[in-house]
C-alpha cells in the first residue's frame, strides 16, 4: 500500500491542497483518517501562499538581520495590519464558494498562516519540526473569541453590483452557481490578540476581501510614535515608522521614516525606503506551487502545516463561525464592489484610534 516504502532508498508522500476540512471537528477526523494510511512525516499539506517569495523571506528577514528583531514586540509596535485583497469576484468558484466563504477560504489558513510568521519566536533550528513547533505555540496563542466579542471583533460583508476601474460587474448574488439569496460573505476582517510575552495588547487586525479596488497581500507593522515630539510635522497628521512586507504583487519589503524637509526650517515628512525584488535581482521568482512541489520532493516540509497546526487554526475560527450559525442573519450586500468592504471593517480600527493604511 502507500504506507509502505518500497525500498531503503524510496519514499512515497501524498501532498493535500487547502481547505482541509470545513472545521475543527471535520478536521481532527481527516487528521485521523489520512494518519490510519500515513505517517506524519509523508504527509504535506500545502499551502500556496507559503510558497511566495516574499513570505520564505520572512524569516530571513526577521531572524537574519540584527536591526529588526529587538524591536519585534509590544515595546516598539503599536499593531499589526494583514491584508489579501483581490479584484476578481468567485468567477466559475460560485458552487465551491458558498460551501466556503471568506472565513474558511482565507482567513483559517493564508491569514493565519502569515500572522504566525509575523509572530513567532526563533525557531532553534530551521528544521522543519523546529520552525512548525513555533507557529504552532502563536496559535495556541490566539485568545480565542466568546460570541458576544465575534459581535465586536469580526466583520463579516459580501460585494453588490458595482465597478472594478472601468468594469461594471455583478454582485455576488448574480455569479453563476451562486444562491439569489446566499449570506456566504466574499468578505472578511477581524481583531485578533495573542497571549504572550511578546504580544501582549498588540492588535493583529486581518481582512481579505473579493472585488476590492486593488489586488493586495501585504502585511504592515505599525510601530509606537516617539515619546516627545521635537519637530514639526507637514502634512495632514503626524505619521509614526512603518515596515510594510509586500507580498503581491509586487514583491518587496517598505520602510517608512521621517525626515527633514529641505531649507532653513527643522520640518520633518514621511519618505520611503523601498526594496522590490524585481529591481534588485536579476532572478525571476519561481512559482509558489513550484517552490512547494520541490520541497515536498526533497523531503522538506518546512513550508507545509502540520496535524495540530491545522487544528490549531480551526480552534481560532470555530468559535466565529458558531456565532454567525446561530446569531441573527446578516443585512448583506453590505458592500459595494470596487470599494474596501463594509463601514463596519473601518471601524474596527477607529474606534481605537487607527485605521487601515491605504493601499
Amino acid at each position: 500500500g502507500l504506507d509502505h516504502e518500497t525500498s531503503e532508498s524510496g519514499w512515497r508522500r501524498v501532498v493535500i491542497e487547502k481547505p482541509f476540512g470545513r472545521d475543527l471537528e471535520s478536521a481532527v477526523k481527516l487528521n485521523r483518517e489520512v494518519g490510519k494510511v500515513f505517517r506524519e512525516s509523508q504527509v504535506y499539506r500545502i499551502d500556496h501562499y507559503l510558497g511566495k517569495e516574499t513570505v520564505r523571506n520572512i524569516l530571513i528577514f526577521r531572524f537574519g538581520n540584527l536591526i529588526f528583531e529587538p524591536i519585534w514586540h509590544r515595546r516598539y509596535i503599536d499593531h499589526i495590519q494583514i491584508t489579501v485583497a483581490e479584484t476578481i469576484g468567485v468567477e466559475s468558484r460560485g458552487a465551491f464558494y458558498e460551501e466556503t466563504g471568506a472565513l474558511r477560504d482565507i482567513l483559517q489558513n493564508h491569514l493565519l498562516q502569515l500572522l504566525t510568521l509575523v509572530a513567532m519566536e526563533p525557531p532553534a533550528t530551521l528544521d522543519a519540526e523546529a520552525l512548525r513547533d513555533e507557529k504552532v505555540k502563536v496559535l495556541r496563542a490566539v485568545r480565542l473569541m466568546s460570541p458576544e466579542q465575534v459581535d465586536g471583533h469580526v466583520v463579516r460583508g459580501q460585494y453588490g453590483p458595482g465597478w472594478i476601474g472601468a468594469t461594471e460587474v455583478a454582485g455576488y448574488r448574480g455569479e453563476p452557481a451562486v444562491d439569489p439569496a446566499s449570506e456566504t460573505e466574499t468578505f472578511v476582517a477581524a481583531r485578533f490578540e495573542i497571549d504572550d510575552w511578546r504580544w501582549a495588547g498588540v492588535p493583529f487586525y486581518l481582512r481579505a476581501g473579493k472585488r476590492l479596488p486593488k489586488r493586495a497581500t501585504e502585511i504592515a507593522i505599525q510601530f509606537k510614535d516617539v515619546p516627545q515630539r521635537l519637530f514639526s510635522q507637514t502634512g495632514d497628521a503626524p505619521e509614526s515608522n512603518m515596515l510594510v512586507i509586500r507580498i503581491q504583487p509586487d514583491e518587496g519589503i517598505l520602510l517608512r521614516f521621517a525626515a527633514k524637509v529641505p531649507g532653513l526650517g527643522t520640518d520633518v515628512r514621511p519618505v520611503n525606503m523601498d526594496f522590490a525584488y524585481g529591481s534588485a535581482f536579476s532572478v525571476e521568482s519561481p512559482d509558489a506551487y513550484e517552490t512547494l512541489i520541490l520541497d515536498a520532493l526533497l523531503g522538506d516540509a518546512s513550508l507545509f502545516t502540520r496535524a495540530d497546526e491545522v487544528e490549531a487554526a480551526w480552534r481560532i475560527v470555530d468559535p466565529i463561525m458558531e456565532s454567525w450559525l446561530t446569531g441573527p442573519e446578516p443585512q448583506l450586500p453590505n458592500y459595494t464592489a470596487g470599494t474596501w468592504g463594509p463601514e463596519e471593517a473601518d471601524a474596527l480600527l477607529t474606534r481605537e484610534g487607527r485605521r487601515w493604511r491605504r493601499l
